[in-house]
């Protein structure tokens, strides 16, 4: 039966694995990098657990919660992407926590529901969380900006941004990206390199696996705000290269050299695939509430 314990420990799984993997441009145990260090993401999986999954909160007052919990114990935005994506899902596994047979269908199910009835409560939360956590390349925009207070719906806030942020795009496409194709990915990358199976290896090779794919999918949103929508498709390119190369490798292993300059690459530019790292963790942690 699914409880607050369990979603949370799946929550904190989800960080703390996502970290383990070699991802390119971000930050994980192989390097730190856009002035932040991996343990101030160690140290905000572990605050933002309990605060996420906390009961009878709001979709609104979990994600804001969750912001001002990490402000405080390491004052960076580490996770605000994470929160936003994983807030729902978790509101709709709170609202199975009586189910005796917790699953896919019935996750999907609730999250739809959760979604329609998002408020403008939760978008006055949210947008304070935004603010505070004060992400690279927000600025000001002309409709519905987070500056102000919202008069809308959370979900009318996010309809405004998912052309140009695809953690909005997720909550007005059922979070396609992560049930369509994020957790087919992640247990295909499981199998394949299944004879990994060392501590926990394989979990780290088809970790990266989801997030290249991830990055190989679209323009990283992330990039997009920040430097363009060439530079960002760009980065794309390469990692559709980079992905296919890595996936037909029967031995990942021989593939880190690659991914490790192409990770120093990113890093000397400032490139950070930020939206892919976030989907790759929300996806990491519904494959965990369903396992």
């Amino acid at each position: 039966m699914m409880t607050p314990e369990k979603i949370a420990a799946a929550f904190r799984f989800a960080c703390m694995a996502e970290l383990e993997a070699l991802k390119p441009g971000n930050v994980h145990i192989f390097s730190d990098g856009h002035g932040m260090q991996i343990g101030d993401f160690i140290v905000s999986a572990e605050v933002s657990a309990v605060a996420i999954a906390a009961p009878k909160l709001t979709v609104g007052e979990r994600i804001l919660s969750s912001v001002q919990a990490t402000q405080k114990a390491v004052g960076l935005n580490t996770n605000l992407g994470i929160i936003l994506l994983c807030a729902p899902i978790i509101q709709a596994a709170l609202q199975l926590k009586g189910e005796a047979n917790f699953n896919l269908a019935k996750l999907q199910i609730a999250l739809n529901d959760v979604l329609q009835h998002l408020s403008v409560n939760d978008a006055q939360c949210a947008a304070s969380a935004i603010v505070l956590a004060n992400p690279a390349g927000l600025g000001e925009v002309s409709t519905h900006d987070v500056h102000h207070q919202p008069q809308v719906s959370l979900m009318a806030l996010m309809q405004a941004a998912e052309n140009h942020d695809r953690i909005a795009w997720q909550y007005t496409h059922q979070f396609s990206d992560i049930f369509d194709y994020g957790l087919a990915r992640y247990q295909a990358g499981l199998q394949h390199w299944q004879h990994f199976n060392n501590k926990g290896q394989h979990q780290a090779w088809a970790t990266t696996a989801l997030y290249l794919g991830f990055l190989a999918r679209q323009p990283d949103t992330h990039i997009v705000r920040k430097y363009g929508r060439a530079l960002a498709s760009d980065v794309m390119l390469h990692a559709q290269t980079l992905a296919q190369t890595y996936w037909q490798s029967e031995n990942p292993k021989l593939q880190q050299s690659a991914l490790l300059a192409w990770d120093t690459a990113l890093k000397n530019k400032k490139l950070n695939p930020g939206t892919s790292a976030d989907l790759t963790v929300a996806t990491l942690m519904v494959h965990s509430l369903i396992n």
